[in-house]
């Protein structure tokens, strides 16, 4: 069934899907779809997990929203066990990823402010992507996703992604900097992984200058890279996290975490979402949360990111056109030498979902959830794709 009372937003693929389970998408027809993608990284437990459907059956039978005039026990709970996982000190809760960035944006606002700067400036990344909000597109690297809604923002400077360097020079030619937005993986941008001590060089700029390290950790988050959050790969502490898609397993929540010295940025008045926080999504949050470590799904997802990225290898990477097969736990993207937005179509024919980004990197982010068989199954059928691909370039 297709309409034209939705406004075209999207570019959408000629499928309807009807049930999942798992890793598997049912379409209207009864065809069967192994979903790589995980609905760009949100259900990171599959479809319908049996955890997650309880939780939000069972919440959804005793209260689903109050409003943040009032406590609320789940709240209180899920930021509790996120203080945890993460080493943070408090948690703002949102509906997205765009809202858990939008408070980092106006955390930066407020501790450039603090030290007086008049026109505070974050630095954010080129090929980076931060959400669709007038402030988040803004700092975007992206000028397909900003074009016809200028005028942007004001106190944004942008550095290459993956170079220290230019942010030292930033630093050494922009008194009005307060803090950097960087992505510990760029999802969007084109699976980019920075060298391994980037954020700890990143950290240390920050330290020296009294900035804050704001890290968006919408996609890279929930275990997705070995870790409950990237940023723990490299040992350090950041001020400000930002999270959301596998933290609801496909219930709309975002979050945004804080420590150090934006701590007590956030006062009374300072912030707030009607929705962020409410009892179902919260409940819900507290399921993944349980399935994630009760399951040992976070160190699973480093074992089978490289069983895919190592087959992928051995079947692509002597081919002449594929440029980089590179993973970071279940993120994994594989660069062609040219575009291939053709394949997710194709792909989509032999019952696979990925998705290109960037233009010619083929992006994975299976859920955590996968079997062996699941995993070889991408392998086979994704490889079989990109070879006949580019043998009739």
């Amino acid at each position: 069934m297709t309409t034209d009372a939705l406004i075209p937003t999207y570019a959408r693929l000629p499928v309807h899907f009807t049930e999942g389970k798992g890793a598997w998408l049912t379409d209207t027809d009864g065809n069967r779809y192994l979903d790589a993608m995980s609905g760009i990284g949100v259900c990171g437990l599959g479809h319908c997990h049996p955890a997650i459907t309880q939780a939000i059956t069972e919440q959804a039978s005793r209260l689903i929203h109050t409003s943040n005039l009032y406590h609320i026990d789940k709240q209180t709970e899920l930021a509790e066990r996120l203080r945890n996982l993460s080493g943070m000190e408090r948690v703002f809760f949102g509906n997205s990823g765009a809202e858990a960035n939008e408070a980092a944006i106006k955390l930066a606002r407020l501790h450039g402010h603090k030290k007086g700067i008049e026109v505070p400036s974050i630095i954010v990344m080129e090929d980076s992507f931060h959400g669709r909000t007038l402030a988040t597109l803004s700092a975007t690297g992206n000028r397909k996703v900003q074009a016809g809604f200028e005028p942007l923002i004001r106190g944004l400077t942008r550095a290459p992604y993956n170079d220290v360097d230019a942010i030292k020079t930033i630093a050494k030619n922009n008194p009005s900097i307060s803090a950097i937005l960087v992505e510990p993986v760029q999802g969007e941008g084109g699976l980019n992984i920075p060298a391994n001590d980037y954020l700890n060089a990143l950290k240390e700029i920050c330290e020296e200058h009294d900035w804050l390290l704001m890290l968006d950790e919408v996609q890279t988050g929930n275990g997705r890279t070995g870790k409950y959050f990237s940023y723990q790969h490299n040992g350090i502490l950041p001020d400000v996290v930002t999270t959301a898609k596998g933290l609801g397993n496909g219930f709309p929540i975002g979050a945004c975490l804080v420590a150090g010295k934006a701590t007590e940025l956030f006062q009374p008045g300072a912030h707030g979402s009607t929705y962020g926080g409410n009892p179902l999504g919260c409940a819900t949050s507290l399921a993944v949360l349980t399935t994630l470590e009760k399951d040992g799904l976070i160190q699973r997802a480093s074992e089978l990111g490289k069983r895919i990225s190592d087959g992928l290898n051995d079947r692509l990477a002597e081919l002449e056109n594929v440029t980089e097969i590179r993973n970071k736990g279940l993120m994994i993207g594989i660069e062609l030498a040219l575009p291939c937005g053709e394949l997710v179509q194709q792909a989509l024919n032999k019952g696979l979902l990925i998705n290109v980004t960037a233009g010619n990197v083929v992006r994975l982010l299976p859920p955590l959830v996968l079997s062996n068989t699941e995993a070889d199954e991408i392998i086979q059928k994704l490889s079989t794709l990109i070879s006949t691909f580019l043998l009739k370039q």
